[in-house]
């Protein structure tokens, strides 16, 4: 199972910091949070996903030791 890790806002909608999940493709997790936590697929298409570190896309596989996190926009000056 992957390790999604929240941050910011999006830990706040996911209701988490941090959860596994066994979806295998990044699109499929995408497609499922949205579908699990409405709140969070509001935001989820304007977060940074770093898959491992990296921006990948929706065909990425996600393994058990993958980690993914999700970085909503950040305001700063």
């Amino acid at each position: 199972m992957a390790r999604i890790r929240y941050f910011a806002a999006a830990e706040e909608l996911a209701g988490r910091a941090e959860e596994t999940r066994t979806e295998q493709t990044l699109g499929e997790l995408r497609r499922a949070l949205t579908a699990e936590r409405p709140g969070l697929g509001g935001i989820l298409p304007r977060c940074a996903v770093l898959v491992a570190g990296a921006r990948t896309d929706d065909d990425t596989p996600l393994d058990t030791d993958t980690v993914v996190d999700v970085l909503p926009p950040f305001a700063g000056g």
